[in-house]
């Protein structure tokens, strides 16, 4: 779903103008975008948890030529999903089989 759609379900739902739920959409993804910023959580209840995390240097590899390359310190968003909200996708998953934990091998 892109944003472009969820701004008009959005609207459908609310019975409201796309201009007024597309403001609605700007501004909640403002305001995450501004706390994450300052490296203030933003949690979700019953929905997930997003955070900013610090990664720091690492000396990684060229898969191309196996030379060493530096890589620099940085900070990465991290989103957890809540239990419901994993539940909610769980319940709603395709109907294509999933392989259990471990690639359906069996443990001997």
């Amino acid at each position: 779903m892109r944003k472009a759609e969820m701004v008009q379900r959005i609207a459908q739902e609310l019975g409201s103008t796309t201009a007024k739920a597309e403001a609605a959409v700007e501004a909640i993804l403002t305001t995450i975008k501004a706390s994450l910023q300052q490296g203030e959580p933003v949690i979700l209840r019953r929905f997930g948890t997003w955070q900013v995390r610090a990664k720091r240097a690492r000396v990684g590899r060229n898969p191309k030529t196996g030379a060493a390359a530096a890589i620099p310190a940085r900070r990465v968003v991290r989103f957890l999903a809540g239990q419901p909200f994993k539940q909610a996708v769980a319940g709603a998953a395709s109907p294509r089989r999933m392989s259990p934990p471990g690639g359906g091998r069996q443990r001997r």
